[in-house]
């Protein structure tokens, strides 16, 4: 398991995507608006309203979460429970969000703006891949 190059990238990817999470957080409405977040987002951190921060708060506690357990299932951390589980969740999760924001990208391109899809959703699928091979590679280990 150790030295899984894949779950070390993927780890470094999601711990990065926390990151602007945390900054959409701390800087407000010009980092939601930057990252794409979509203009009711945009409009509610400027309003001071909780719903932003929540929704953001949760998104980066399960960034943080899967960075875990991607640097579990590299080696570099104990061994988390239910890795052979949670593991390709992740990976399912990831690849089926970046296929469905590519489709609403495609049909409905107002509801966050086209561009949130298709950056987001590359992401997702690359995020994805790196756990779908990091997985794979772990899988005997684990």
């Amino acid at each position: 398991m150790e030295g899984n190059a894949w779950l070390l990238l993927a780890a470094t990817g999601t711990v990065l995507a926390a990151a602007l999470h945390v900054g959409c957080i701390v800087f407000g409405p010009a980092w939601y608006d930057a990252l794409g977040a979509g203009e009711r987002m945009v409009r509610w951190s400027r309003e001071r309203r909780w719903r932003p921060t929540l929704i953001t708060g949760a998104i980066t506690l399960v960034l943080v979460i899967w960075t875990l357990y991607a640097l579990a299932g590299a080696g570099t951390l104990p061994t988390l429970p239910a890795i052979r589980f949670i593991l390709p969740a992740i990976t399912t999760i990831l690849l089926l969000r970046g296929i469905a924001g590519l489709v609403m990208a495609a049909l409905r391109p107002g509801y966050n703006g086209v561009r949130f899809w298709i950056i987001s959703s590359a992401a997702c699928l690359a995020l994805g891949g790196l756990y779908l091979a990091g997985t794979l590679q772990a899988w005997p280990g684990l």
